[in-house]
C-alpha cells in the first residue's frame, strides 16, 4: 500500500514539484499536449523528488510500447512504477484523491485483455492526416492498416512496435497476394481494389473512431477509404483503372520533359482515382466529375447490375448520371459522371460523403471530400 500524493493535478514540471512528493505516488497529466514528451518530463522530475510512483493521465492514445524505451532512458524501472491511464479514469482517481482521509494506491500484476472485448480498429493519434498539402485534389491518406502494437523482428529478438513501418507491410503483403490471384490487373486496379473494399465500421459495425485531441469519428483525412480488408479486396466487383500516362498531366513533368506533358497543370481530381475531392467548390461553379469503372468479375459475375448510391457531404447537392450501369461481357468498362455543387455560399471546412455502386454482393465505395469557398484561399475566413 503507498500513500498517494495529495496535489492537484498536475504537469509535473519541476516548479510544481518539490520535497514533498517523497516517497509518494504522484498523479500527473498530459493536459492536450503530445503525451510522449510530458510523460518523459514527469518520469524525471517525480524520480527526482524522490517520488514513489507515477500515474500519468493522458488523451486516449497508442504510446504504451514507447514507454519501455523512456523508462531505460531515465533509469525508471529499477525505481518506480510508473502506470499509464486515460484522461477519464485520471480524473476518477483525482476525485478518489481529494475525498479520501487516507488515500491508497495498490500495484498488483498486469493483465492482458483480447478478443472481441477490445474496441478495434481505430487510428492511431500518430497516423498521418489530410488534406493532401502538395494537391489538395488528390486525397491523402489512401487506406488504413494495422500499424500499433505489432509483433515485429528486433535483431535476434522480437518486440512490439508501432508507425507507417509497421503499417506498410501489412499493405505490401496483401498487394502481392492480390497480383498473385490476378495477375493482369494493373497496380491501379489493385489499390482501387483495396480502397473500394476497405470498411468504415468496427466489428459491431459502429463508427471507426480517429484517435487524438480530441479523438473523434474518423473521417477520409483519417483513414482515406477505410480499414483495409484483404478477403472483400481479391473480389471487388469493380475497379477503377488509371493510365499512367495521366499522372504526367497532374504532375506537369516536374521530373522531366515528354511529348505528352501537359503544359498547364490540371487539377488531381480528373486522374481516374477510387476518391474524389474538391478543395475549392463554389457556388457559381459547379464541378463536373469524371469516372471510369471496370468489371472484373469471373463467371456469372461478367454480367452485372449496378446502382448508385451516395451519402451526399453536407451543405453539398450530388448528381450521379446515369444512376444504373450494366455490364455485359461485350461492356466491361462504363463511365459515369458526378456534379458537385454548393448549397451554402461559405468559405467553408472540408465535409465527407461517400458515393458507392453495388450489385447486392459487390459493393464499391469510395470516399468524397469537399470543401467549398468564396475566395480562392485555402484558409477559413474567421
Amino acid at each position: 500500500m503507498i500513500v498517494v500524493h495529495k496535489w492537484r493535478r498536475l504537469l509535473c514540471r519541476c516548479d510544481e514539484l518539490n520535497e514533498t512528493v517523497h516517497e509518494k505516488v504522484v498523479l500527473c497529466e498530459s493536459g492536450n499536449k503530445p503525451p510522449k514528451s510530458q510523460f518523459l518530463h514527469a518520469a524525471m522530475n517525480v524520480i527526482r523528488f524522490g517520488g514513489k510512483g507515477l500515474i500519468f493521465a493522458q488523451y486516449t492514445t497508442n504510446y504504451l510500447e514507447e514507454t519501455e524505451e523512456i523508462c531505460e532512458f531515465v533509469e525508471c524501472k529499477r525505481q518506480i512504477p510508473l502506470v499509464y491511464v486515460d484522461i477519464e479514469i485520471g480524473t476518477m482517481i483525482s476525485i478518489y484523491i481529494r475525498n479520501a482521509k487516507n488515500p491508497v494506491a495498490k500495484i498488483t500484476a498486469t493483465t492482458t485483455v483480447i478478443g472481441s472485448t477490445v474496441y478495434s480498429p481505430k487510428v492511431a493519434s500518430f497516423s498521418s492526416r489530410g488534406p493532401n498539402v502538395l494537391i489538395p485534389s488528390i486525397l491523402k491518406p489512401d487506406i488504413a492498416a494495422p500499424g500499433v502494437s505489432i509483433l515485429a523482428s528486433l535483431g535476434k529478438s522480437f518486440g512490439f512496435k508501432s508507425g507507417t513501418s509497421m503499417a506498410a507491410p501489412h499493405i505490401t503483403g496483401i498487394v502481392a497476394l492480390l497480383k498473385s490471384l490476378h495477375p493482369d490487373w494493373s497496380p491501379a486496379e489493385i489499390k482501387s481494389a483495396i480502397v473500394t473494399t476497405a470498411s468504415v465500421t468496427n466489428r459491431y459495425g459502429m463508427p471507426i473512431k480517429a484517435e487524438g485531441v480530441p479523438r473523434k469519428l474518423a473521417d477520409p483525412f483519417d483513414f482515406g477509404g477505410g480499414q483495409v480488408d484483404p478477403n472483400r479486396a481479391a473480389d471487388p466487383g469493380l475497379v477503377y483503372d488509371i493510365d499512367p500516362k495521366d499522372y504526367k498531366e497532374i504532375f506537369k513533368c516536374t521530373y522531366g520533359t515528354d511529348t505528352i506533358c501537359s503544359k498547364t497543370q490540371k487539377t488531381g481530381y480528373i486522374l481516374n482515382l477510387p476518391s474524389i475531392t474538391i478543395p475549392d467548390l463554389k457556388k457559381a461553379s459547379p464541378v463536373k466529375v469524371s469516372r471510369t469503372l471496370k468489371n472484373v468479375g469471373k463467371g456469372t459475375d461478367v454480367n452485372g447490375v449496378y446502382r448508385v448510391s451516395f451519402q451526399t457531404p453536407p451543405g453539398i447537392k450530388m448528381v450521379v448520371k446515369p444512376e444504373v450501369l450494366v455490364f455485359d461481357a461485350d461492356n466491361m468498362v462504363q463511365k459515369f459522371e458526378v456534379v458537385l455543387s454548393c448549397n451554402i455560399e461559405v468559405q467553408g471546412d472540408y465535409t465527407f460523403g461517400s458515393l458507392t455502386w453495388s450489385d447486392t454482393k459487390h459493393f464499391v465505395r469510395i470516399p468524397v471530400s469537399v470543401r467549398p469557398v468564396l475566395q480562392d484561399l485555402y484558409a477559413d475566413v474567421a
